[in-house]
């Protein structure tokens, strides 16, 4: 039999803290890097540029970036590779270090050649479904559909074929774990023919697309690049108006501090159908998940959800920061982790009291959760000495303290 004709054997691989080498920044990479990170690999990358995802996880540490082309010698420690460059050349040679280095390799632009292929994966209730098809990556990701649709509902069978959403749905991808988008959410991601997603959305479901999907990167970093709002306005009006079914993917709800409302309005000037699907807020999931209930019977009444993206002195600003200074309920900020300083000493001034308890919630619901506790006079300290970075959302009132708390006190 030729070895091209002969099907491939199927294997878990255990990358955990195994160096894994990621050849280019673009498009592939920024799908298939966060099931890398979340598998606990070594994971280094190499290109010379990255979309502005990728640049975030670099930032972040998820992953190493050496910020050049590949050069011989590159994948001579690693245990698996993915070869996705624009350069055809470097792929090659990439692919020929990989065989005689004998390390497993992907490549994106030539399947062929590869000595690995990436399955068509799926996750649900810490199982896995991995599926291989041979050449047919649509029927790999149909088949993966239905297996996990039928591990999710108990039934293992597969669903009838559903219509196609017509127009652009704004759907809210949750505080960040794949599993807490809603069912509606992740249905009309399965019928998608363009993904424009936020940096905050939940990133892991990208690499459960099947291949054909464009995904748009509308990623947001913090005093980086960014796509403009009008930009993004506008590839969802020309990608609909092609008769394409578009999903915008948002971390959180579309609503809350999301500018869905602009995306609807732009859309709607265009005569272009709009359907939203509410997520779940991180405003009150990230501290759920850190065990912190924003109301409790008996020491808050209420809680109020505040954007902390500019500071209390910013003529810009639209919120009476005093009038939330002499509220007795909860306080969760939302993008506030660079302007806690000026925030918090804001508050106080206006006659809160500076031992207020604050819990500050880095990643919420993801792998990489952690919680900081401090008070409303030492949170901007601790949050410095900590190295706590966006995105994080700060709890002040006192249902910080109800319940065993899990932070690093400040």
């Amino acid at each position: 039999m030729d070895r091209h004709d002969a099907p491939a054997y199927p294997v878990g691989l255990r990358l955990a803290g195994r160096r894994v080498v990621v050849l280019g920044g673009g498009q592939v990479a920024q799908r298939r890097l966060p099931a890398l990170v979340s598998a606990g690999a070594d994971v280094v990358l190499i290109s010379p540029s990255a979309t502005a995802s990728v640049e975030a996880m670099a930032t972040a540490g998820e992953v190493r970036w050496e910020r050049r082309p590949y050069r011989e010698g590159d994948l001579a420690e690693a245990w698996y590779a993915l070869i996705a460059t624009t350069d055809p050349e470097a792929n090659r040679a990439a692919s020929a270090e990989a065989e005689r280095h004998r390390v497993w390799c992907v490549r994106s632009d030539d399947a062929e050649a590869a000595t690995a292929w990436t399955p068509a994966t799926g996750r649900t209730d810490g199982v896995t479904v991995a599926v291989l098809t041979g050449r047919d990556p649509r029927r790999s990701a149909a088949v993966r559909d239905a297996v996990v649709a039928g591990l999710r509902d108990g039934s293992l069978v597969a669903p009838h074929l559903r219509e196609r959403t017509a127009g652009v749905a704004l759907v809210g991808g949750g505080p960040g774990d794949p599993d807490l988008i809603t069912v509606r959410g992740r249905k009309l991601l399965s019928e998608a023919d363009v993904v424009i997603a936020d940096r905050l959305g939940p990133r892991d479901l990208l690499d459960e697309l099947p291949p054909h999907v464009e995904v748009i990167d509308a990623a947001k970093i913090p005093y980086g690049r960014a796509m403009a709002q009008e930009a993004i306005n506008s590839a969802l009006i020309e990608h609909a108006k092609a008769g394409k079914a578009v999903v915008r993917l948002k971390g959180g709800d579309p609503f809350v501090f999301g500018r869905g409302m602009e995306e609807a309005e732009a859309l709607a000037a265009e005569g272009i159908p709009v359907t939203v699907v509410p997520g779940i807020s991180s405003s009150i999931s990230v501290p759920g998940a850190a065990g912190i209930p924003v109301t409790h019977r008996g020491v808050a009444h209420e809680f109020t959800v505040v954007s902390g993206h500019v500071a209390p002195d910013d003529p810009r600003s639209l919120v009476d920061w005093d009038a939330l200074a002499r509220l007795r309920g909860t306080l969760v900020l939302l993008m506030a982790v660079e302007r806690i300083g000026p925030i918090a000493a804001t508050l106080i001034a206006g006659g809160r009291d500076a031992d207020t308890p604050v819990a500050v919630v880095q990643e919420g619901t993801t792998a990489a959760q952690r919680r900081v506790d401090a008070t409303l006079g030492t949170v901007a300290r601790t949050v410095t000495e900590e190295g706590v970075r966006p995105p994080a959302v700060i709890v002040i009132g006192e249902v910080v303290a109800v319940g065993p708390g899990t932070g690093t006190r400040g």
